[in-house]
């Protein structure tokens, strides 16, 4: 397993309110296999410097630059849930973002792709679609990520419908699998778990992706936004990573 992480100076705030909460993102790449299939998890997460600080929802998640000019950038995801859709076969053509569907813990979890704002990929977790996924293709029912007909931004996202659980706050991520299936990932310090990632191994698409990032303190403070970037790089390549412009304590 590979893990890079780019720390850079912050500094951007509006009305003279500094933060320096959230770091950037990190991403871990690991490789894998299920059924013959070379594969690489990407785990992504969002760090923070607070012991409290608690994802709410993440928005403008698109591909650096936009769709348009990066299509590919928004399919070739392997999954393996237990939806309808798929019902546990690796494949990239059908699947669900749903983490409530990932299956079993050993055989199909650690080769599924999924989104979530913290907390594990089981029945239990509250993580849903936020209304930008467009009905047309399933919703987040699908296996690749929509490109069309999206907001004006161009763009997704997804949320915690229950944030009184506390899903999203740091330490409420947990390190996925055993040694058993090679799952053994560790969540970074003050990391926040935001997606997981399965490709191809020696997929080359440029995966440079831009993602919003709303969070609290956790106990009803007011929210913040960070945005930046991050990529799914191959194994033993450090993941492109910036830090965040925190941009205002305005709710979304």
């Amino acid at each position: 397993m590979k893990t890079g992480m780019i720390a850079a100076g912050l500094g951007l705030a509006v009305s003279g309110v500094a933060s320096a909460a959230f770091t950037g993102y990190t991403v871990t790449a690991t490789n894998v296999s299920s059924g013959g299939q070379n594969l690489v998890r990407y785990e992504l997460f969002a760090v923070f410097s607070g012991a409290t600080d608690t994802v709410l929802n993440v928005f403008n998640f698109k591909a650096a630059g936009g769709w348009a000019a990066n299509p590919a950038a928004a399919s070739g995801f392997w999954h393996k849930d237990n939806s309808d859709y798929n019902g546990g076969v690796l494949s990239q053509q059908y699947g669900t973002w749903a983490p409530v569907l990932t299956g079993s813990a050993t055989a199909n979890r650690p080769f599924d792709s999924y989104l979530t704002i913290g907390g594990g990929a089981t029945g239990a977790n509250t993580t849903n679609a936020d209304p930008s996924w467009p009905a047309s293709g399933g919703g987040w029912s699908r296996a690749d990520l929509p490109t069309s007909p999206l907001p004006a931004a161009d763009a997704i996202g997804w949320f915690n419908s229950n944030p009184p659980n506390l899903q999203g706050r740091v330490g409420n991520s947990p390190a996925g699998g055993t040694a058993a299936n090679g799952w053994t990932a560790a969540v970074p310090a003050g990391g926040v778990r935001l997606g997981q990632f399965i490709l191809s191994a020696g997929d080359t698409v440029n995966r440079t992706y831009n993602l919003r990032t709303a969070y609290n303190d956790g106990a009803g403070g007011g929210v913040q936004f960070a945005e930046t970037t991050f990529s799914l790089p191959a194994p033993g390549a450090v993941a492109l990573l910036g830090l965040a412009g925190l941009v205002g304590r305005r709710r979304r």
